[in-house]
């Protein structure tokens, strides 16, 4: 099974960008990106295993290996340059990814590292060894899941085994010495995100000697699905592509 999503493929386009879920998300959270970016950009949104369209494909709980696995499948995508852009766990995903990507002599053009804390500077919040309600309540408290939803038996059966693992992955995850990144990085942020603070934002400067820009919109930890069309214009600016359908 594929590990990307592309609503519409766009052989004219100048540039890919590859989008990286949170945890507990799946590439449809992207969906409506392709539409709103600009016919410039052709989108990719990253499908995790053990979910939706891949519900079959075993879960991967390390942070490393989910990384080592997107950059492989990422390869025949690279004939044009590539952006990432991530939210919370994405983030750092995407982080490793570019990672390994300029490792490979293939590093992005940029990355985008939306609502999370620096790599280097995880928090000490633990969720993922919580019951299904306390689960669940976490979610409801990060303003992106629907509760209503999440009381049907047979849709937390389905749902809070890969939500778990992600809250797993991210908890367990420990950033690894090693080179900088030469790219540029954007870091967005909600000004009422409770993992997240604009100063603990601003620690993204020193994993990268590129540019880098700090961006902090209204909103929770989900400020970016009310704030789509400025994170996209953000997008826009950042990789100077035109605007616009």
């Amino acid at each position: 099974m594929s590990w990307f999503r592309c609503v519409e493929t766009r052989p004219w386009a100048s540039l890919r960008l590859f989008c990286f879920p949170h945890a507990g998300g799946s590439a449809v959270f992207y969906r409506a990106w392709a539409a709103r970016i600009g016919r410039a950009v052709e989108v990719h949104a990253v499908q995790y295993p053990g979910r939706a369209d891949r519900l079959a494909d075993p879960l991967v709980d390390d942070a490393h290996r989910l990384a080592a696995m997107i950059a492989g499948a990422m390869a025949p995508l690279l004939d044009r340059p590539a952006a990432l852009f991530g939210h919370s766990m994405g983030a750092v995903v995407a982080y490793e990814t570019a990672r390994l990507l300029q490792e490979r002599g293939t590093p992005p053009v940029h990355l985008f590292a939306s609502g999370t804390r620096a790599p280097h500077d995880r928090d000490d919040d633990r969720v993922a060894h919580l019951d299904d309600d306390g689960l669940v309540a976490e979610m409801v408290a990060l303003g992106g899941s629907d509760a209503e939803a999440l009381r049907d038996p047979e849709l937390r059966e389905l749902v809070l085994p890969y939500v778990r693992n992600d809250f797993r992955l991210i908890e367990e995850y420990a950033h690894r010495p090693g080179p900088r990144l030469a790219v540029p990085v954007t870091v967005l942020v909600g000004d009422a995100d409770p993992r997240v603070t604009p100063e603990q934002a601003a620690r993204w400067t020193e994993v990268t000697d590129g540019a880098f820009r700090l961006e902090v919109l209204p909103g929770d930890h989900f400020y970016l699905v009310p704030q789509q069309s400025k994170v996209i214009a953000q997008v826009q600016r950042d990789l100077a592509v035109p605007a616009g359908p």
